[in-house]
């Protein structure tokens, strides 16, 4: 499967060294040229395999996007519009736009879901993940990571 990313998600999985939680689920993860940028705020990061930089068309849906998102939010939900593609995005706004638009969504706490549910990942592992990436200043809802986990005991 192929999927199109936004930066937050990639942030915080570069910065803790765990990218291949992306490349356990998906074959290719697209990064629009704006993203790439945004991800690379405090050093280039090495990506591995499966991910692709891209350009993205600057149509009138992107221009419209630009008008209430950031460029690497706006380059995002083109692109995965434009290739029928499902996003990673974990942005409220940018998460309720790509929705009414009928985009596919997931975000870092459905990764990780998913990374469990697979088997890749133990749910200890993910505790800890997420316990270091709010101890590196990421705001991640303890009420929804609550709420991941309790569907993980009812599953």
């Amino acid at each position: 499967m192929i999927v199109v990313s936004d930066s937050t998600t990639l942030i915080i999985l570069s910065d803790l060294h765990k990218l291949t939680y992306l490349t356990n689920l998906f074959d290719k993860i697209i990064l629009p040229n704006a993203v790439f940028k945004e991800i690379n705020y405090k050093k280039t990061p090495v990506l591995p395999d499966g991910f692709e930089v891209v350009d993205c068309v600057k149509d009138e849906l992107f221009e419209t996007l630009c008008q209430l998102l950031d460029s690497g939010e706006s380059e995002a939900i083109a692109l995965a519009k434009e290739r029928n593609l499902p996003l990673v995005i974990d942005e409220k706004k940018g998460r309720k736009i790509a929705k009414n638009m009928e985009l596919k969504i997931i975000g870092l706490l459905g990764v990780l879901y998913l990374n469990i549910k697979k088997g890749f990942l133990l749910q200890e592992q993910a505790e800890e993940f997420l316990q270091q990436a709010k101890e590196n200043g990421y705001r991640i809802s303890q009420k929804l990571i609550d709420e991941m986990f309790e569907s993980l005991r009812i599953k």
